[in-house]
């Protein structure tokens, strides 16, 4: 990844005081290359997951078959670095604060933009964030932790299955927020309407009983503490396409960075956003 300029650097703070089109910018000045947790507020964030039009039929397949980790929002034509559904303006190239490139399958490299690496035969995939519900749930007076601390929320992987398309299979992986226990219902009251950013909960309570042994020692993100009175909340989590493509290998991908989403001009609150497969 190419040095900042000091002069260019934005931090998080900064950014939250900005409207998208400010972020959107300092994003494409390589300015920032932090998560996106808390910024502009009212706009739908999301995973992206580019690779060659080859595998893209099987990567719709493993998207449909698990919807509540990799709920759908937006596919481009090959060679196109954009998705009007989601910001005519919008560049995919550009305009998320950092990429991983996988070659075949493993996270070569770190970017802050890919125009070198675009091709012709590229397409995008948009797969719906939990980021997008946490401004419901901290309206609602639950706190984020990890928005409160400044750091990438927690992801671990899991010992739930999710459902093969050809290549494309593996664990899924969840995001983890603690949350007062006696909100447990509300909580999911609130997430249920935002299918297309993974929902309710899929699990509340025991880590062990969805395969993770360990809060403090997250796979991806930083930790967060659970504080007396609170249970360890677990959502779908769209870096289950990350673990998907480094179980397929396709000769390229290119992916966020985990916790660095691409940020839509969408509704964040409009689960009209979320596509059938079978419209594409």
């Amino acid at each position: 990844m190419d040095s900042i300029p000091l002069h260019k650097r934005v931090t998080h703070d900064q950014l939250a005081a900005m409207p998208v089109g400010q972020v959107r910018q300092a994003l494409r000045e390589n300015a920032y290359a932090g998560h996106t947790a808390g910024l502009c507020n009212g706009r739908l964030q999301c995973n992206l997951v580019i690779l060659p039009a080859a595998d893209g039929e099987d990567f719709l397949g493993f998207c449909e078959a698990n919807p509540v980790f990799c709920p759908l929002v937006g596919v481009s034509q090959p060679g196109r670095p954009q998705i009007d559904r989601l910001g005519a303006e919008i560049d995919l190239r550009t305009d998320l604060p950092l990429f991983f490139v996988y070659r075949p399958g493993q996270a070569v490299e770190r970017r802050q933009d890919i125009k070198a690496l675009w091709r012709e035969d590229l397409m995008a995939f948009a797969v719906g964030c939990s980021f997008t519900f946490e401004h419901a749930l901290m309206r609602a007076g639950i706190g984020m932790r990890h928005v409160e601390n400044g750091v990438t929320v927690p992801m671990f992987r899991t010992n739930i299955a999710t459902r093969p398309a050809g290549r494309f299979a593996g664990p899924a992986v969840v995001s983890m927020r603690p949350i007062p226990e006696g909100d447990a219902d509300r909580v999911r009251d609130i997430c249920a309407r935002f299918p297309h950013a993974h929902g309710a909960p899929i699990h509340i309570g025991n880590p062990g009983d969805i395969g993770i042994a360990n809060l403090n020692r997250p796979d991806w993100g930083e930790a967060v503490r659970l504080r007396d009175g609170e249970v360890a909340a677990f959502w779908g989590c769209g870096v289950t396409t990350q673990v998907a493509l480094s179980g397929a290998a396709p000769e390229i991908a290119i992916t966020h960075a985990p916790g660095a989403m691409l940020i839509t001009d969408a509704d964040e609150t409009d689960p009209n956003v979320l596509i059938p497969i079978e419209s594409q």
